[in-house]
């Protein structure tokens, strides 16, 4: 078997375990590539990837004898799906077995804005309460009318748990899907203008760049809420930030971010924001789980076996 490469941030327990089954060589990033031998980059056949770098054709070629890129991650938007397709290169992901977490998530996001935990946290710590003043009143959140923007694996297990709240629930997708009666949007201005708060789990990648738009933040409205566990790219940040700043929208509650690790410092300044440092799967369970499941993909197809969850 040829060279098995891992490339990102691996735990201990994913990194052995790479070594382990497939003698893996590890690399910090994509760049650190061009400092293997050319004997080393041509016997590579496997890339396991952790990472939001953009992985093109360019960083492919560096690797002609490359079978299969499997990604740490349900999101494959860093990886350009079809040059690798037309290079011969399967392309798996980890779908399915982060979605709870995410879910969760999404969920503790609304939650925490509606109810403004951080704020009433804060006022706490900060030893208002004690000097004798209650923390001002926040919002209820159950039996608000919530938008799932993308009714997907993740999305679907968001609007099954708002369902517990009593929402009322809409959503958008490419097309109507069967559900207890959730109303379908033909287009994301339709559902924002439709409910209370909008849920963000479309995945990423150039089709859903900055699919929430000024004009969708502008129709959900000052009392609305945007949470976003999706990607950075699919909403127009600086429109946000204006709505936030201004008053046009109540508050948001973000995991991604556009050019993250780094963070607009607007967003630092302001109230009415619950901010995370993209931890939608980081749960040991998950985590160890989406190791597993890469792993799973490397195997089957340097055996020449299909794929468990092929991208391409």
């Amino acid at each position: 078997m040829g060279k098995v490469l891992a490339i990102g941030p691996y735990s201990d327990r994913d990194a052995a375990a790479l070594r382990d089954d497939f003698d893996a060589v590890f690399l910090p990033g994509l760049d650190d590539l061009a400092g293997l031998s050319p004997e080393d980059r041509a016997g590579a056949v496997a890339l396991a990837y952790l990472g939001h770098h953009p992985l093109d054709g360019a960083v492919m070629d560096q690797l002609p004898g490359l079978r299969v890129i499997a990604n740490f991650g349900v999101g494959f938007d860093a990886i350009d799906v079809p040059a690798a397709t037309v290079r011969g290169i399967t392309v798996t992901n980890t779908p399915e077995v982060l979605n709870d977490d995410v879910a969760d998530l999404a969920v503790a996001l609304l939650i925490a804005e509606n109810r403004r935990l951080n704020g009433a946290e804060g006022w706490l710590r900060a030893g208002r309460w004690a000097q004798g003043g209650d923390y001002p009143v926040a919002r209820k959140m159950s039996g608000r009318r919530v938008g799932i923007l993308g009714l997907g694996r993740i999305g679907r297990e968001i609007a099954d748990r708002l369902a517990a709240f009593k929402c009322e629930l809409h959503y958008f997708s490419r097309s109507e899907k069967p559900t207890p009666g959730w109303t379908w949007h033909a287009d994301p201005v339709a559902l924002a203008r439709a409910v209370d708060d909008l849920v963000v789990a479309v995945v990423g990648g150039p089709d859903t760049q900055g699919l929430v738009s000024a004009e969708v933040i502008a129709a959900l409205g000052p009392d609305g809420i945007i949470v976003n566990i999706a990607r950075g790219s699919v909403i127009n940040e600086a429109a946000l930030l204006d709505a936030l700043e201004g008053g046009a929208l109540r508050g948001a509650g973000l995991d991604v971010f556009r050019g993250e690790p780094h963070v607009d410092p607007r967003f630092l300044a302001l109230p009415n924001v619950t901010l995370l440092p993209h931890v939608g799967s980081a749960t040991a369970e998950t985590r160890a789980a989406m190791g597993a499941l890469q792993r799973q993909n490397l195997r089957a197809v340097l055996d020449g076996r299909p794929a468990v969850t092929p991208v391409n």
